[in-house]
């Protein structure tokens, strides 16, 4: 009886720590995103672009099984930092995907300092300083940045457009700090013009755009709009209103599908508006073709067209996933063999091929795209022209392009 009790008592305790043998060998990847705030819609689709990646590789990576824990923030760093410190100290996480917004990255980018054990891809977020000074050995961007989102828009406004004179209207974080140089440097290198006082900044979360709207010069021919999700949708609302007719240049999320896809919210007086990023929702080629497909069949309740939070979602988790599958799920000496993998990467993705730079940045495709009603009624982006593998430093030398200095409310002067 005693010797049966033995048996009994192995054979339970076998039972019980299977399952969590079986669970330690799994992988725990974070996923953290914008899911309150006024960029709710923004992480929504995040998350379906990690979902999407997942069940492309079946939830399985290296040989192993994929957990996915999810991380909600609001947009702002402390948020961020909060989130993602749980996901990695409380839940375990070894992989983190994420943040979403521009100042969440250089938040999250000096939290990965203090994990060394603990590999970083981005969501989408896309301040320059990310990856451009003091990065993070442990974090890697595989979507581009917001400087290389505008490329060839600053040249397409003066040469193709006219314009000559532009007043901004942007939300007052590093995010749009990027976007505005990258759009304004070009532009003000050919001659255009974009005086201090015609630059107009927000916070997020903007919902009263009637003293801006008031206070628009009326001696520029367009204005560039950097704002996303809510507050986007909030300023062509009260802008249409108060019948605003200057021509419009848009920010790479301010006629994203998350703002054109919204229902009911769309207004046709942005078709015609140009602007640059990492996604065209008309691209004529197999490899969009087939993720937009796989994107409306797994939700069918999303946008139009995938936004292009879900796309940089996408590519970063297919990364890891690839990275993983390349090490055989190794994850070991501080996930040493994975960041190499990592860093080594190149591969197709929706729109081009990809790789990262020395500082984990990506170099990729670029589209200058322009806002069109679709076949359907839906607004949509057409492809003007891409761009081809586009580099943070935008073509120059790495000391030079620093030499411009930062990002910031008044860079360039325009002067």
């Amino acid at each position: 009886m005693g010797k049966l009790k033995h048996v009994l008592a192995a054979t339970l305790a076998l039972s019980l720590a299977g399952p969590a043998i079986a669970a330690a060998d799994d992988i725990k990847m974070g996923a953290l995103a914008t899911l309150e705030g006024a960029f709710t819609v923004l992480g929504e689709d995040g998350m379906r672009g990690v979902k999407l990646a997942l069940q492309e590789f079946d939830y399985t990576a290296g040989g192993k099984k994929i957990e996915l824990v999810t991380g909600s923030s609001d947009a702002s760093p402390d948020s961020a930092v909060r989130a993602v410190r749980k996901l990695v100290e409380q839940d375990g996480v070894q992989i983190v995907i994420g943040p979403l917004s521009g100042s969440e990255g250089l938040a999250v980018k000096d939290y990965a300092k203090t994990q060394p054990n603990v590999t970083f891809l981005n969501g989408s977020s896309a301040a320059q300083d990310t990856t451009l000074r003091s990065p993070a050995e442990n974090f890697f961007r595989f979507s581009t940045e917001g400087a290389q989102w505008m490329a060839g828009l600053g040249e397409y406004a003066y040469n193709e457009k006219g314009y000559r004179k532009v007043a901004v209207l942007a939300e007052d974080y590093s995010f749009p700090y990027t976007q505005v140089f990258g759009f304004l440097e070009p532009f003000c290198r050919l001659g255009g013009k974009s005086p201090i006082d015609a630059r107009f900044w927000v916070p997020i979360g903007n919902k009263d755009y009637s003293s801006v709207i008031a206070a628009l010069p009326d001696d520029v021919d367009a204005i560039f709009v950097a704002l996303g999700g809510a507050d986007a949708v909030n300023f062509l609302t009260q802008y249409e209103q108060s019948g605003g007719d200057l021509p419009l240049i848009g920010g790479s999320i301010t006629v994203d599908q998350s703002v054109l896809g919204s229902k009911g919210k769309a207004r046709s007086f942005v078709v015609g508006t140009p602007s640059a990023g990492p996604v065209s929702d008309t691209w004529d080629d197999p490899r969009w073709k087939e993720f937009v497909a796989a994107y409306k069949k797994a939700f069918p309740d999303g946008f139009p067209s995938p936004s292009l939070f879900a796309h940089a979602y996408y590519i970063n988790s297919k990364a890891a996933l690839l990275a993983l599958n390349e090490v055989n799920g190794d994850l070991s000496d501080g996930e040493k063999k994975f960041r190499e993998a990592l860093s080594n990467l190149s591969f197709e993705t929706p729109t081009g091929m990809v790789s990262v730079d020395e500082r984990r940045n990506a170099i990729a495709d670029i589209f200058l795209t322009e806002v069109i009603e679709g076949p359907d009624g839906n607004l949509m982006n057409k492809t003007i022209k891409v761009i081809p593998q586009v580099n943070q430093t935008l073509g120059v030398s790495y000391d030079k392009f620093l030499e411009y200095g930062q990002v910031g409310r008044e860079n360039p002067s325009c002067s």
